[in-house]
């Protein structure tokens, strides 16, 4: 386990690049019914994003959803993956919740998309041991 002071201050694997545009979020609730929430997506990476819900029902944690932006207005600075349409997500922060109506602002998403390639590195010999038995 690594100590405080071994942890650095930022470890995301991609920078996020803040955003306003509007999307859809559509999942099925625990009795298999679907669900939508309007929302908008305040910032994105190539692996997560943070979403504030405008209109909808609360989220469960862990929950598998589909993200897809309505208008691609700023379609240049979209990852890739949401460029091409509907993403598969997990829920997987969420945020502070609203006194009024106890729903979450915001929520924390994880897009399962495939990392990409990196370059294959060679693993280091391992030592070989020899072991005797009596």
């Amino acid at each position: 386990m690594l100590s405080p002071s071994e942890i650095s201050g930022e470890q995301r694997a991609s920078t996020r690049q803040p955003l306003g545009v509007t999307g859809r979020v559509v999942w099925k609730d625990g009795r298999g019914t679907t669900r939508f929430n309007s929302v908008v997506i305040r910032d994105v990476s190539e692996t997560g994003a943070y979403i504030e819900s405008v209109s909808g029902s609360a989220i469960p944690l862990f929950r598998l959803v589909t993200l897809q932006v309505e208008r691609a207005e700023q379609a240049d600075t979209l990852p890739t993956t949401l460029k091409n349409g509907r993403v598969l997500s997990a829920v997987y922060r969420l945020g502070p919740s609203r006194q009024a109506t106890g729903v979450p602002e915001g929520y924390g998403l994880r897009l399962l998309v495939e990392p990409r390639r990196r370059a294959a590195v060679a693993p280091a010999p391992r030592p070989v041991f020899a072991f005797a038995t009596a």
